[in-house]
């Protein structure tokens, strides 16, 4: 189903997520990953989720919402703005990953293409095996699933690149391969029209040797 500002149903709970993600974000991380969050932390989830879902309203009427728009660099603009009136960045992601006995360290860097520079965007890492419960996480990352985690990557000036961004993950049981997807889930407002080099696949084996993506 389509919503108002061009976006399916998984890209508006994506959203939902996000805003989530972006109120707890100067909490500390480790009360994230704990599997009994202090009172507080819940307490914040609770009124940033029931605050957003009482100006979001049902899904046709997401375009009224301030911040982030359409899901990803290739939605809506910032503040709501319609794609047609949103500037434009080809956001992409470069990096590595390496397993060894159900380690995996990712080391990545965030461009942008341009023309427009971006304030901040949200990247998302999707592992096909849930990594252990309790992980972690450096700062401006934080998981929103089990096999989901996301991560800001601070202002990317226009042709220019972002911070290095680096995660140790433990996986269960020490698998054989696990897959690794990375995809741009907020793109700071601007429209990405090549997502192509922002949506990236990697098979890593544990084999100690690093996969380039």
């Amino acid at each position: 189903m389509e919503g108002a500002w061009g976006t399916d149903r998984v890209e508006y709970m994506e959203m939902i997520r996000y805003v989530i993600f972006r109120c707890v974000s100067g909490l500390s991380t480790r009360w994230v990953q704990e599997a009994s969050m202090p009172k507080r932390v819940v307490r914040v989830l609770a009124v940033c989720g029931a605050a957003l879902m009482a100006v979001a309203g049902p899904a046709g009427q997401a375009g009224a919402v301030a911040g982030p728009g359409g899901g990803g660099a290739g939605g809506g603009g910032l503040g709501g703005a319609r794609a047609d009136e949103a500037p434009e960045a080809d956001l992409a992601y470069h990096g590595s990953a390496v397993m060894a006995g159900g380690r995996v360290d990712v080391a990545f860097v965030p461009l942008n293409h341009g023309p427009a520079a971006v304030p901040d965007a949200t990247v998302r890492l999707r592992w096909s095996v849930a990594p252990q419960a309790r992980q972690e996480l450096p700062e401006g990352c934080a998981r929103s699933e089990p096999q989901v985690v996301l991560c800001r990557t601070g202002a990317l000036p226009a042709d220019g690149v972002g911070e290095r961004i680096t995660l140790r993950m433990w996986l269960p049981d020490a698998p054989p391969e696990v897959v690794l997807e990375l995809e741009t889930v907020w793109g700071g407002g601007a429209v990405d029209r090549n997502r192509q080099n922002d949506r990236q696949r990697v098979l890593v084996l544990d084999t100690g040797d690093a996969y380039h993506f």
